[in-house]
């Protein structure tokens, strides 16, 4: 769909292939976030939990991209923007929760964040591969490539925490590598929310031109 001016636009999603790659992945999302919160809780492993809370927003994000396909450029900025507001929501509690570890921590069970971050690892890198052919679009699917990628660096992220926590014996790498995920996830909605109001500035600028 084009803007109102007629104006070249970027990949907007409408396409039914994309729309089933979709619906998988949010079923992969959806799982996975049970299976590692689960795990997360069960093995005290900061970086664990932040990447099961990821999993959660991702699900529901995407889901809001699917229903905003098709729509008004007005309707796709605006779920782009919940988005990344959500993201740096979500950055924010990871920041702020692994701050409150640092004083009230045991050493997690490495053996157990590695296991899990392998099958994350593995859910997530099935999602990219989905994704790979849409990476470039609008700022609505391009937060859903975002997303995804973010959530296969943070597995390989929690891989190599389970690693140092068990050649260490100690909570920092967990803790390190949850700061790392809160600073991705910062930067993705920093991202996603330049481009959303970008979009919309130039939509506003193009319509205005030929109205007159």
């Amino acid at each position: 769909m084009s803007g109102c001016c007629g104006q070249d636009a970027k990949f907007e999603g409408v396409s039914e292939d994309y729309k089933r790659r979709l619906w998988i992945i949010i079923a992969i999302n959806a799982v996975m976030f049970f299976v590692e919160m689960g795990a997360g809780r069960l093995a005290q492993s900061q970086a664990l939990q932040a990447d099961a809370l990821d999993f959660l927003g991702d699900a529901l994000t995407y889901g809001i991209s699917l229903a905003v396909i098709g729509a008004s450029i007005q309707a796709r900025t605006n779920a782009a923007l919940f988005k990344g507001i959500s993201l740096l929501a979500v950055g924010v509690w990871v920041f702020g929760s692994t701050i409150y570890r640092l004083f009230y921590s045991g050493v997690p069970e490495a053996d157990i964040m590695g296991w899990i971050g392998f099958l994350a690892l593995v859910a997530n890198l099935v999602s990219v591969m989905l994704l790979v052919k849409y990476k470039d679009g609008d700022a609505n699917v391009r937060s859903v490539w975002l997303c995804s990628r973010n959530d296969a660096i943070g597995n390989v992220a929690v891989m190599l925490a389970a690693l140092g926590v068990w050649g260490t014996a100690t909570m920092w790498p967990d803790l390190l590598v949850a700061f790392i995920m809160a600073a991705l996830f910062l930067s993705s909605a920093y991202q996603i929310l330049r481009q959303a109001l970008e979009e919309r500035r130039a939509e506003t600028a193009h319509c205005h031109i030929d109205s007159n």
